[in-house]
């Protein structure tokens, strides 16, 4: 396995049954996380409730982008519908293929031609792959040819400019650093490292710009407590 998948090597252990496989999550705004690996193994009826709400509007022939350990994929597969699982992690692919996912490809969306899906289903911040908001208008560009006419995007986003106020509650912002939800991400797991790289977080009112201007209809469909969302784009013309 490539040392820069560490995605891959911890659903890799986990599936193998080591117990409490962590990812740890380094950025440029705040301290570092972790991500349990048993999260992304969760079942229908352990999601938010806005991830169900996002199972329930997908339609037709679906791309679930990220797809990472596959559990949007193999509840929709077992809701009967037709998925295919897309995620650029090795190891995640392998792991898929592991959990009986019968769809699966090993690649970034923004290589992908010359196929077309109603529903292209973005969940845990999934639009995060556009990296700033130049990358946002490009993924949408992208993503009018990967839809048939109707189709449409269903993504989760948040707002996060609660993590720049102060004690006061007023909000401090390097207005030279661009736009504030754009994020320098790196994630390590054992030797795994995938090195720096950029993710947006994007609030609703600025997406709605963005997807009007690409021909894109806008609807809010979930607002979480702690900003964040879930967004349908419904192509348009």
């Amino acid at each position: 396995m490539v040392k820069n998948d560490p995605i891959g090597a911890a659903l890799k252990d986990y599936m193998q049954g080591a117990a409490g496989v962590q990812i740890v999550v380094e950025s440029n705004i705040t301290e570092d996380d972790t991500i349990p690996v048993s999260y992304l193994f969760r079942e229908y009826e352990a999601m938010p409730e806005l991830e169900q709400l996002a199972l329930k509007e997908c339609k037709g022939v679906i791309l679930d982008i990220g797809a990472g350990a596959g559990c949007h994929s193999l509840a929709l597969q077992r809701m009967g519908l037709q998925v295919t699982a897309l995620d650029i992690s090795e190891g995640a692919i392998a792991a898929m293929k592991e959990r009986g996912i019968q769809q699966v490809l090993e690649k970034n969306v923004f290589d992908l031609h010359d196929l077309q899906f109603d529903t292209l289903l973005m969940l845990m911040n999934g639009i995060g792959i556009a990296g700033d908001l130049y990358g946002l208008t490009r993924f949408l560009k992208h993503a009018r040819t990967l839809l048939r006419a109707g189709g449409q995007i269903l993504l989760e986003s948040s707002d996060i400019l609660y993590m720049f106020e102060e004690e006061d509650g007023s909000v401090l912002l390097d207005l030279n650093a661009g736009y504030y939800g754009e994020v320098v991400y790196n994630m390590r797991y054992k030797e795994h490292e995938t090195g720096s790289f950029k993710w947006l977080f994007i609030d609703a009112a600025i997406l709605q710009d963005y997807a009007e201007e690409q021909g894109f209809g806008f609807r809010l469909l979930y607002e979480g407590e702690f900003g964040n969302y879930l967004a349908q784009l419904t192509l348009i013309n």
